[in-house]
């Protein structure tokens, strides 16, 4: 039988023959595609964490940011997390992304990283990230792309329960655009029986960090509800 690892490399390997045209002057993070690296922490993560065939449950951001998964395909996993917490050693300039700082209090605060990545897989509404004029972008940030956008969002999702997500719900991180635009598509697409909206980790690091712990123990509140 194969595993999740297995599934999610091809899954991720896959999408890229689903990416649809951008905008003007938008243009896409791809690591996988571009960085041979990539690959290979990429392949290293899942077989370390997901190397059985158990569902998890699916926590979903916006899309990955140039200096996190925008480099390392591992969701809200910047190349210092990847080495700090994973053991993953990597070639990557060595650059941290707040939302990644808050993601790794939470999975220690559950109990650590096998005990967390037994019951989740983490990743993003849209699987690549983007950049305009140099700076990372959201699909919600143009209505042209986010409507471009919906058949990759619809084949990305549909092949994540395909593989062994759990349907019964779904945490959305950012209450915002992300869980408006992800509860509207899911009552035309059916997806999720629910899906629990989270603040953004990169909101509770720039807005909140003086109450960082009262964060954590809203998601674990949420998330243990879910296991």
């Amino acid at each position: 039988m194969d595993t999740i690892a297995q599934r999610l490399q091809k899954h991720f390997t896959d999408l890229h023959q689903h990416l649809p045209a951008l905008p003007t002057g938008v243009e896409w993070l791809l690591p996988l595609a571009k960085l041979p690296e990539t690959g290979r922490v990429f392949e290293a993560f899942l077989k370390k964490y997901y190397d059985d065939a158990r569902p998890r449950t699916l926590i979903l951001g916006i899309n990955p940011g140039r200096f996190g998964a925008g480099v390392t395909n591992v969701a809200f996993t910047d190349p210092v997390h990847l080495v700090r917490e994973c053991g993953i050693e990597n070639d990557f300039e060595k650059r941290e992304e707040l939302s990644a700082q808050f993601v790794y209090k939470v999975v220690h605060a559950f109990g650590g990283l096998e005990a967390f990545y037994a019951q989740f897989f983490v990743n993003s509404v849209v699987p690549f990230g983007f950049v305009k004029n140099g700076v990372n972008y959201n699909y919600y940030d143009e209505k042209s792309l986010q409507e471009a956008m919906k058949p990759l969002i619809q084949h990305h999702l549909r092949s994540l329960l395909a593989l062994g997500m759990n349907p019964s719900v779904c945490f959305c991180l950012g209450e915002g655009q992300n869980f408006k635009f992800l509860s509207k598509f899911n009552e035309q697409e059916g997806f999720f029986e629910k899906i629990v909206p989270l603040p953004h980790p990169r909101f509770i690091m720039q807005y909140r960090r003086k109450r960082v712990d009262e964060y954590v123990e809203l998601y674990l509140a949420a998330l243990k509800s879910a296991v």
